[in-house]
């Protein structure tokens, strides 16, 4: 028969080792959730991206359409109203005539600064990435279409100024 202080003992060493493990699971599970909650700050950051299919229509990230490219190479809202046009020369025009940059036939689009603001890197046979200068990417165009990636920048611009 064990006695009762022998027990006491033995219980208290028990008690020991379960707050032990309780400390150690309680650390190990904080430093679980933070590594979680910080990883998914990081991947919360939204990124929004234009298309623009063979057909020449401009979607947004939700498949929203926003305008299209007519055969003249004018680019137009859903209503109809005259967004830019590219001339012969590759110059990008707003509906105002003001030059806002030049685009060219491998669809890197340069602003009135001469600064490098889109370049477009092919994905597959038809379909063209759509890079910002830090290569993040702001959609897709098909490949008739790579003289028009300029619409992402003019498409982000125009929702900056309605912001």
């Amino acid at each position: 028969m064990v006695s009762k202080r022998t027990f006491g003992k033995q219980i208290i060493e028990i008690m020991k080792k379960i707050h032990f493990l309780f400390s150690l699971m309680l650390m190990a599970l904080t430093v679980l959730t933070v590594n979680v909650f910080g990883q998914t700050k990081a991947e919360k950051v939204k990124v929004e991206k234009i298309s623009i299919n063979k057909k020449g229509e401009i979607h947004d990230h939700g498949w929203n359409k926003l305008g299209y490219i007519t055969k003249d190479n004018i680019i137009k809202d859903n209503q109809g109203k005259t967004i830019y046009f590219i001339d012969g020369n590759g110059n990008v025009i707003d509906s105002k005539g003001k030059n806002l940059g030049k685009a060219q036939k491998n669809g890197n689009y340069y602003n009135i600064k001469g600064e490098n603001i889109i370049t477009v890197r092919d994905i597959d046979a038809e379909k063209c990435e759509i890079l910002d200068p830090k290569g993040h990417s702001l959609g897709t165009v098909h490949k008739n279409y790579k003289l028009h990636a300029c619409a992402a920048h003019c498409y982000f611009l125009a929702q900056k100024k309605t912001k």
